[in-house]
């Protein structure tokens, strides 16, 4: 392995990732001397990163040392930010929920208004949890828009009104700096697009093996995540998986949020049952009344979603004979049996026998937390990537 191959940063990713967790693994991975190897471990050890733990076997004499990676040294803050509610948690560096709040946010506040709230939550959420600030070690947001990862920037969002182009990360660290920790005007800040913070989430907990993975989200609008060989696949600028605003050839009357006909999301979305059954006189403001709907068994919710599901897994058809996924999750408000059972009849009934043999189609088993989560990870892999690794226990060192 080339030196900078093997740095104090590659070595916690081969110890996060169960490649090599004692010494001798690192010695025969990296190629690397036992005393370079210990000089890089006590980098970690002193950053407090890395943590001894039950003896590994052994061939004879003293069992090695097993290392792991040690999540008890920080917190990340995590936001799923929906169209009219919001949730913000404390979560610890392995995922575990430490305390979580939602409350009502109009997201067509606009960003100004909707970061400083929610910077404003976060010290309330901190107390809970019984986290020092000096703890957290970045924030990671979900939004219901196609996000530019390249810059970090939410890109002609059809629900998001005023946040396109906005400088969301520094405009969140300036409201945390503010309400929250004076000194951090620096605390990194990222963010994603809901369904691919979803994905990601469901596809490392849940499905670890499958290589190519995808997530459809129905709630106000409709989003798909694609996870490929662990990675989220997010196009050139964010694009990627915005299939509810595929045009449909026989709703050509049907207006979309984002100002066009035909989409989708205009017929099959959570907001657009909401507008259905509320037009046959069934009070319904939003998708997440339809989800109340449906948990109770309403009538016309049911067959609306079913209907719905159809549409959707019209559109699926394409989309896993393109994509091949070993698994397809449908997660968001319209996520249950109805919806479920309208995908599957069109997917099985128009997809090739070969697309679909080995596809599982299931619904999300995080539900409301697979965005946090995705959130939470995509800091966490950020903050201890190799090189960002380097970088912060060089800093942290003093060099």
């Amino acid at each position: 392995m080339p030196a900078n191959q093997a740095s104090a940063g590659h070595l916690l990713r081969l110890i996060r990732s169960g490649q090599a967790t004692t010494r001798g693994e690192l010695q025969h991975a990296t190629g690397l001397s036992r005393s370079t190897i210990g000089h890089r471990l006590d980098q970690l050890f002193g950053a407090g990163w890395l943590r001894d733990t039950s003896s590994a076997s052994s061939t004879g004499g003293r069992p090695s040392a097993r290392l792991e990676f040690d999540a008890s040294h920080g917190v990340v803050l995590a936001v799923d930010l929906e169209t009219r509610h919001a949730t913000v948690a404390v979560l610890s560096l392995d995922g575990a929920v430490l305390a979580q709040s939602s409350a009502p946010l109009l997201i067509s506040d606009g960003p100004e208004a909707v970061l400083d709230t929610l910077a404003r939550w976060f010290s309330p959420l901190l107390d809970r949890a019984g986290t020092e600030v000096s703890r957290v070690l970045g924030i990671g947001l979900s939004v219901p828009g196609p996000v530019d990862w390249s810059v970090g920037q939410i890109v002609q969002p059809p629900i998001m009104p005023g946040w396109d182009g906005f400088p969301v990360p520094a405009r969140m660290r300036q409201a945390y700096a503010r309400h929250v920790d004076p000194d951090r005007g620096d605390i990194p800040v990222l963010l994603d697009n809901d369904a691919n913070l979803m994905a990601y989430a469901e596809q490392r907990l849940h499905y670890p093996d499958c290589s190519a993975f995808v997530l459809v989200k129905v709630s106000t609008g409709i989003g798909a995540g694609v996870v490929v060989d662990g990675e989220p696949y997010r196009g050139i600028d964010g694009g990627a998986g915005d299939i509810g605003h595929i045009r449909l050839h026989d709703a050509p009357d049907a207006l979309c949020m984002c100002g066009s006909y035909g989409c989708l999301a205009a017929v099959a979305s959570g907001g657009a049952i909401a507008a259905q059954l509320a037009a046959a006189g069934v009070p319904t403001a939003s998708g997440s009344d339809v989800r109340e709907h449906l948990a109770a068994g309403q009538p016309d919710a049911v067959r609306l979603a079913r209907e719905a599901g159809r549409r959707v897994g019209g559109v699926l058809v394409t989309v896993v004979t393109l994509l091949n996924p070993g698994v397809l999750v449908l997660a968001g408000d319209l996520a249950g049996t109805p919806f479920l059972t309208g995908v599957r009849e069109l997917l099985y009934q128009r997809a090739m026998p070969r697309t679909t043999a080995h596809l599982n189609v299931v619904t999300s088993q995080l539900g409301d937390l697979a965005a946090l989560s995705g959130a939470g990870a995509m800091v966490v892999e950020h903050l201890y990537a190799p090189d960002r690794a380097d970088i912060r226990l060089a800093a942290l060192s003093g060099g």
